[in-house]
């Protein structure tokens, strides 16, 4: 079960903190975790928690390597036991799609064997110790719904599918130390 921050004020977290803890305790559930929660939310949760959050989910990707912020982050929640549980590993591309067309990782990908930029992103991610969420396609415009046809008349079909089966690829590689240097080096994307 994960609590998303709602709430700027530590109180109410550590209160929000408190329930899921009792559900844990009864067996409702069997982790709990913190979604989009930053360092000094999570010093605030600490001060009272009998439990530690298993997980912090939040956006990790290329692009946000060398943010002073998501270091801090990461090594905070390192050193506290908490496990990272990136979303976003491909970014959120705009109109552009300036992770997709990145030289950068289209050519680190072509060294790997012909890796799309989305894998070679993916592959950074993982690589780097998270645990990751992935969407089954690129496109964006799609929405959630395309997999299982919801409110778009498609259906289940071959791209969702093509997708999944490609990004489980990503184990069956590794980057080099100098891969995953210059792509921690990446900055600017959203």
């Amino acid at each position: 079960m994960l609590m998303l921050r709602d709430s700027p004020d530590c109180d109410a977290m550590q209160a929000q903190w408190e329930v899921l803890q009792e559900a844990l305790a009864k067996g409702t559930t069997r982790s709990i975790g913190v979604i989009n929660y930053c360092e000094g939310s999570l010093k605030c949760l600490l001060e009272t928690a009998k439990v530690k959050p298993a997980i912090n989910y939040y956006m990790v990707h290329v692009g946000m390597g060398q943010n002073p912020t998501l270091i801090s982050l990461s090594k905070f929640c390192d050193e506290n036991g908490i496990r990272t549980f990136g979303y976003g590993a491909v970014g959120e591309p705009g109109p552009n799609a300036e992770l997709f067309n990145s030289p950068i990782l289209k050519n680190i990908g072509k060294n790997h064997g012909d890796k799309a930029p989305e894998e070679v992103a993916l592959r950074w991610v993982i690589q780097g110790g998270a645990a990751v969420s992935v969407r089954p396609t690129t496109n964006f415009g799609l929405g959630v719904g395309v997999c299982t046809g919801v409110g778009t008349g498609a259906g289940t079909n071959g791209e969702c599918a093509k997708g999944l089966w490609k990004r489980a690829g990503v184990f069956d590689w590794k980057l080099t130390e100098k891969g995953m240097a210059e792509l921690t080096d990446c900055h600017g994307w959203t």
